[in-house]
């Protein structure tokens, strides 16, 4: 049986009082953590700002690149995730020689960049929490750098065989909501401060919707597929290859072997033949 596809679901109340965006990431996270060879805490801390990511551009910037930036505690190292408005979402893990696993708490922050359509960044960063991980950091920087009130809770299940699961959700409160519907909410939420336990068998967007929202009329606005995949190619390559000095370009060409380029999100290799690199050179 094929597995299921991951997507995203947004919905809004009937009252307008909040917008909820839930997601099922997890063949998306399990082969980012795959291709990453990511295991223990540094692929939990991944999968969840994978999540993160595509519900903070779901939320904010549907149409625009956004990548979520985690940088560890103690110079521990960082974590990227890179999530497209065509649904493609990638990741990159760096560890310093000497750590094998990635350190949050004090002194680590998280960045949240979008990329305009005129090529500039919009980016902000907040210190993440010492309790809550990256659910709780997510939350302080919707409150912080957007000023957006959200309360969100991802999770990412792992056993000795991988990723099992993997998924979240963001409530966000809308100018129309009022005391009561509020009240209510908070209360529910306190039951789904994390949602380890929701991402067992048959978890999907729409289960975990119909749980936050039970009780609470709401209408689907859309739902969207994202998935694990990498935008890299060979023009991408030789195209960073014609950055380089004519001396760099001339040392690669006086091996006269064949160049091989590993992409660091998605591992593929890359094969440019010292003809190509002459032709950078001759254009130089």
């Amino acid at each position: 049986m094929p597995a299921a596809k991951d997507n995203v679901l947004r919905a809004i109340t009937d009252d307008g009082a909040f917008r909820v965006i839930a997601a099922r990431t997890t063949e998306t996270v399990r082969r980012a953590v795959e291709a990453q060879s990511a295991r223990g805490n540094t692929a939990r801390y991944f999968g969840d700002l994978l999540t993160g990511a595509i519900l903070f551009r779901e939320t904010m910037a549907p149409q625009l690149r956004v990548q979520g930036v985690l940088k560890g505690a103690f110079g521990s190292g960082s974590l990227v995730a890179d999530s497209h408005p065509s649904g493609k979402t990638r990741g990159l893990i760096q560890l310093p020689k000497d750590k094998d696993e990635i350190a949050i708490g004090n002194g680590a922050i998280i960045q949240m960049m979008r990329t305009m359509p005129n090529g500039r960044i919009v980016q902000g960063m907040v210190e993440v929490p010492t309790e809550g991980g990256i659910s709780r950091a997510l939350m302080a920087y919707m409150q912080v750098s957007e000023q957006v009130v959200s309360m969100a809770a991802l999770g990412t299940l792992i056993d000795e065989e991988g990723v099992k699961s993997a998924g979240g959700y963001l409530v966000q409160l809308l100018p129309e909501v009022g005391r009561g519907p509020l009240m209510v909410m908070t209360e529910r939420l306190r039951e789904f401060e994390t949602i380890d336990s929701e991402l067992g068998e048959g978890f999907s967007p729409q289960r975990l919707l119909d749980q936050i929202l039970y009780g609470m009329p709401f209408t689907t606005l859309e739902t969207s597929e994202v998935g694990f995949e990498c935008w890299c190619d060979e023009l991408r390559v030789v195209s960073a290859l014609a950055t380089l000095s004519r001396s760099d370009l001339e040392h690669l060409l006086s091996t006269g072997e064949i160049l091989e380029i590993n992409c660091e999100y998605c591992k593929r290799e890359y094969r440019i033949p010292p003809a190509r690199l002459q032709g950078l050179l001759e254009s130089s």
